[in-house]
């Protein structure tokens, strides 16, 4: 009897949605507006676009190699089992390390403007505390965590999407209009920020093995989840630079979400609003918490994926361990503004790198190649910019993701030297079929 899919378009759809619509969105918003100020609706509509190009890539690659090693199968299969793919895989590990320590910086910010009034001495309390609390979690086994999920994903989406339509009934049009609008460069260097709201679609690649009609189901979803946060993200921003002056959203940047939501609800408001990024930040750290430090950890050490998945000490704990001793240190002595930077590039870079490995496999992806290579310009184009708009206000940035390269190609050659291990294909099974394509 054939096992039942579980996945369907809606079902797709529901886990994209709340995958991309979490803690990116309350930490991205004030920084990218006070970037790009009230066009910084047109950073979110580029950042889209970028999200949907590279979705369409990897959706084509996790249908040519349904695997749960993701990226990281897809550079193997794209580069072979080599010192390059390797230190990509490192390197995606550490963004992952990185990406988890920005949205804990977040949840910190919020945690201590809601209670101490954003010192930054209770704001690394709060990040580094709630890293620690959801360590021992996974460790211990508590499934209840992760059962609750979809329970904040309703609440999170409901919250954001009741303030936006108020909010944009209360728009002040002056705020919106041409007259305050900043130089079109300031929109360009937000797009990177922007993209990082959009991270979480490509957990929709992770299902494909669970997918009704996958060729059908993974692009159809995949597309209608973006264009669906897309729509959300835009509308936000014009409720949040719509709602307060440009020099309230640079002071409360890293808050600007919920600083907005006071002028429309009250003090009210500006808790609720905190209370819900405290809630959107803390279970983008539980779910991704287990996946990023034990799977990503295990491939990066051992060349291959772990072969438990369950949330049990007994079983696994050495990857959340060390990768929770390398997140505090990034935390304690980086800014919130920092963090993201270096989180948004590094993601942007490895999927630039895994889109330009899909051209070495596009006959056995069936991609279309326009489209890929639209995806690799988009992607670049996006780093570049960053780089230049970071040069020019935080140099040091580029510096710390040139030492993470390095450090990523280190300890690559040191684990082939010393433990003689590579990073392995996981999906060996198509390897007849794709030298048959050949």
């Amino acid at each position: 009897m054939e096992n039942k899919k579980a996945f369907g378009i809606i079902s797709a759809v529901m886990l994209g949605i709340g995958s991309m619509v979490g803690a990116g969105i309350f930490i991205v918003i004030g920084q990218a507006g006070s970037i790009a100020g009230n066009i910084v609706w047109v950073s979110f509509i580029f950042g889209g676009i970028a999200a949907l190009l590279s979705g369409y890539s990897l959706a084509k690659l996790a249908l040519a190699y349904p695997s749960r090693g993701g990226i990281v199968e897809y550079l193997v299969q794209s580069y072979g089992e080599g010192v390059f793919s390797g230190s990509a895989g490192v390197l995606f590990y550490f963004s992952g390390l990185v990406a988890i320590a920005a949205v804990a910086k977040s949840f910190g910010v919020y945690a201590a403007t809601f209670m101490q009034g954003g010192d930054a001495f209770w704001i690394n309390i709060y990040a580094v505390g709630i890293v620690i609390v959801f360590t021992t979690i996974n460790l211990v086994g508590a499934s209840i965590v992760a059962k609750s999920e979809n329970i904040i994903v309703i609440i999170k989406l409901t919250i954001l999407i009741v303030f936006t339509v108020a909010a944009l009934f209360n728009v002040s049009p002056k705020l919106l209009s041409i007259s305050n609008m900043p130089p079109m460069k300031d929109m360009f260097f937000a797009i990177g920020l922007t993209f990082f709201a959009y991270q979480g679609f490509s957990v929709i690649t992770n299902t494909v093995e669970d997918m009704k009609n996958p060729k059908k189901t993974m692009m159809y979803s995949m597309t209608i989840a973006i264009i669906f946060v897309a729509i959300l993200y835009i509308l936000t921003s014009l409720a949040v630079l719509g709602n307060l002056p440009l020099a309230e959203v640079v002071k409360a940047k890293d808050y600007a979400l919920a600083q907005a939501a006071e002028p429309i609800f009250g003090h009210f408001g500006f808790k609720i609003m905190a209370v819900t990024a405290l809630l959107a930040t803390a279970s983008a750290i539980n779910a991704t918490l287990y996946a990023t430090t034990e799977i990503g950890y295990t491939m990066a050490k051992n060349g291959d994926l772990p072969k438990i998945y369950d949330y049990n000490i007994f079983h696994s704990f050495e990857g959340i361990i060390v990768s929770t001793v390398f997140i505090i240190p990034m935390i304690i002595f980086f800014s919130l503004t920092q963090i993201t930077i270096i989180a948004t590039l590094a993601v942007l870079i490895i999927q630039g790198i895994t889109h330009i490995g899909h051209l070495f496999r596009i006959k056995q992806t069936g991609a279309n190649i326009y489209m890929v290579l639209l995806s690799i310009f988009f992607i670049f184009s996006i780093v570049g910019l960053t780089l230049y708009y970071t040069y020019q206000h935080t140099p040091m940035i580029g510096f710390y993701l040139i030492i993470s390269f390095a450090i990523a190609f280190g300890v690559e050659i040191a684990l082939r030297l010393i433990t003689h291990r590579t990073i392995s294909k996981q999906i060996l099974k198509l390897e007849k079929e794709i030298f048959r394509a050949d």
